[in-house]
């Protein structure tokens, strides 16, 4: 399909060259989105100054607050989730996990098992994630527009990755991608299983997780810095199409195109259950902490 919406995943291709800043912001459920609400949202307070990003990439979870930040509305969102920590029940209606159906829980499996992203892995959860009976589509759509407060992109700095559920392609989706940005979002974090598969044009798209990455940083290679937030540093064990070994090696490629890293991840105790509005609370106040003790490096470095 030629809608140039495919953008192979390389370094080679140094799709950051150009960028002075950029940020890179991971998949991880729910429970990922408090951790990086709280972690930013502190990270700003001491002047880290997150705005300044000229390129802002955001996958699943990430998406929805890289746009908070393409936005500059850290403050507001931080407030809003606050909030709704308090609400669990709130929570699970805009982001429902419990009592699959087993077409569902299906497509939950062979993504949560899946040990490798080879072509026919990711197509495989594709199909069941099509074939799965979700709540409605235009669920998670609206859901992001509870977060979001607007359905206009915030400008041509932010990309948000999801993956094709039929044919497997990475998509880069921007403004001027023409993609819808409620529809946009909500593809980058539908889950297989939990969410149905978005309308992206003339695609239909799933989480971008779904790929061998949590955080596509090929799409800031050749940027002078970026600042890195994946979910977690090396998995124990192959799972979501993700090798243990895999952050470890993405980052030292994107090293390799000349561009300075820093890599932050949040000190979860278990990342097995991102879905629990009741780990909401402590995932927002492990955040606040873990930027209380890394701003300050992080502004030095920020700054350059």
């Amino acid at each position: 399909m030629d809608d140039r919406l495919a953008q192979p995943i390389s370094f080679d291709a140094r799709y950051g060259a150009g960028h002075r800043r950029a940020l890179v912001l991971g998949g991880g459920g729910i429970v990922f989105v408090a951790w990086l609400t709280a972690y930013l949202g502190e990270l700003s307070r001491r002047g880290v100054a997150l705005e300044d990003a000229d390129r802002i990439i955001g996958t699943s979870a990430g998406a929805v607050l890289a746009t908070i930040v393409g936005q500059r509305h850290l403050d507001r969102f931080g407030a809003l989730f606050r909030v709704l920590s308090k609400r669990p029940g709130a929570i699970a209606r805009l982001a429902p996990a419990a009592d699959l159906k087993p077409s569902q829980q299906r497509a939950l499996d062979l993504f949560q098992l899946a040990q490798d992203a080879e072509p026919a892995t990711i197509r495989a959860i594709g199909s069941a994630a099509l074939a799965a009976a979700t709540p409605a589509g235009n669920l998670l759509p609206t859901s992001v527009l509870v977060a979001l407060q607007t359905w206009r992109w915030p400008d041509d700095r932010l990309a948000v990755s999801a993956i094709d559920a039929y044919s497997g392609d990475r998509l880069a989706l921007t403004r001027a991608s023409g993609a819808p940005l409620l529809r946009a979002v909500a593809a980058s974090a539908s889950v297989p299983g939990l969410f149905a598969p978005q309308p992206v044009l003339d695609r239909r798209c799933m989480d971008g997780g779904v790929s061998g990455t949590g955080i596509h940083s090929d799409l800031v290679a050749g940027a002078e810095r970026a600042l890195v937030f994946p979910l977690a540093g090396a998995l124990p064990e192959p799972r979501l199409t993700i090798r243990p070994d895999s952050l470890e090696r993405e980052i030292a490629a994107l090293r390799a195109t000349g561009t300075a890293v820093e890599v932050r991840h949040a000190r979860l105790s278990d990342i097995t259950n991102l879905m629990d509005p009741a780990e909401v609370p402590a995932a927002l106040a492990l955040g606040a902490l873990q930027a209380g003790e890394d701003a300050a490096a992080l502004a030095a470095f920020w700054r350059g």
